[in-house]
């Protein structure tokens, strides 16, 4: 199929460069002894799944208990599901596990472990303690006396086991350069292997040593005391990683295609179809790059064109202003662009499925599960 004869917006995935970004994670992953769990918050797709567990276990991480549900569904039983669990939950998980899942849980409150002891039912429910490497976002530190009483809840419980401890540096993701990348990971994996060490010093379990982004996974140092780790958007890669240095641009595997609805030419602007929707409102790239808003507007080949980006978005409009009268002619009302977007996650998160692209034509389209 022509990219002419996409309706749009339209999500848009390479695949040959997607084949690139996960074969170079998991050899990386391979030569340093770490296990890859990848992250599919990103892709949310069984089909990129199988590709980016390709050679490995087949143990993955996910966001939400849909996520979950469904990559259960396409026959991935090894999850961990990565976000702050809370006893209200319990049932949902509780199916997944009665129907096939090793469903890893994760917490950081001693309420929270408490309040599970009261949870009925055959399930038990294996819990990993999320420690806080420098993010600041969730997490116990490593050091802290919280680590300790939360690990010996889960661990006496019935209903629970303790499997390990799990850490992200979601800081590394603002880090400025590579060396700034290189430190973040080194205090990632230390922090977490200290908490893993008090655990076994206290003599408490912790098979798993957990830590990841893909920014620490591209470019950490050495992953020694690690079991595994957990980088989610190399797979697609986007104008955030980018801007750090962390990719190459023709890394990105992920675009949206647009068409051109309209010239205003007494206000310099080229409107798309595109808006902020399509795009999202994320502008992690802007830090470094202010010059990108909400993505940068490419040809159909993803080759950039000079200077065009898209500075503004309302529902369904992008607005991308324009110094050259030229870019009228080259880029008439009817035809279509491509954008790079900033975040790959929260771009994709609006479609429900991506057009497989190779070359110059569509050759697949591949679901995606959404909503939580």
């Amino acid at each position: 199929m022509q990219f002419d004869a996409l309706s749009t917006p339209a999500l848009m995935l390479d695949r040959n460069i997607l084949l690139r970004n996960v074969a170079a994670m998991s050899a990386r992953m391979k030569e340093n002894g770490v296990a890859l769990r990848p992250h599919l918050k990103t892709s949310k797709s069984a089909d990129v799944a199988r590709l980016a567990t390709n050679g490995h276990s087949g143990a993955i991480t996910v966001s939400t208990l849909a996520e979950a549900a469904y990559f259960l569904g396409k026959g991935f039983t090894d999850i961990t599901y990565a976000v702050g669990f809370v006893p209200s939950k319990a049932p949902q998980a509780a199916a997944l596990i009665a129907q096939g899942a090793k469903l890893n849980l994760v917490t950081d409150s001693l309420a929270a472990a408490q309040a599970m002891t009261a949870i009925e039912g055959d399930a038990v429910f294996p819990m990993l303690v999320e420690i806080d490497c420098g993010d600041n976002r969730a997490g116990v530190l490593a050091d802290g006396p919280e680590l300790l009483d939360i690990a010996q809840a889960i661990h006496e419980a019935t209903n629970m086991e303790l499997v390990g401890v799990m850490t992200h540096a979601g800081h590394s993701y603002g880090a400025s350069n590579i060396a700034g990348v290189k430190a973040i990971a080194e205090d990632e994996r230390s922090a977490v292997v200290h908490a893993a060490t008090r655990l076994r010093n206290a003599g408490l379990p912790c098979p798993i040593v957990s830590a990841g982004s893909t920014p620490t996974a591209m470019y950490a140092e050495h992953f020694e005391g690690l079991t595994e780790m957990r980088p989610g958007v190399y797979m697609f890669q986007d104008l955030t990683q980018l801007s750090r240095g962390v990719c190459q641009r023709g890394d990105l595997a992920l675009s949206v295609l647009a068409s051109v609805i309209g010239h205003n030419r007494h206000a310099g602007h080229i409107l798309l179809d595109s808006g902020a929707l399509a795009l999202s409102k994320d502008i992690g790239a802007n830090a470094a790059w202010p010059d990108t808003g909400y993505g940068d507007v490419c040809d159909l080949t993803m080759q950039p064109f000079e200077g065009l980006y898209v500075s503004q978005v309302s529902q369904e409009h992008g607005i991308v202003p324009i110094s050259d009268d030229s870019a009228f002619s080259r880029i008439p009302v009817g035809s279509k662009v491509r954008i790079a977007p900033n975040h790959a996650c929260i771009t994709a998160a609006a479609y429900s499925s991506y057009n497989i692209v190779e070359g110059d034509r569509v050759v697949d389209e591949w679901d995606r599960v959404n909503g939580w």
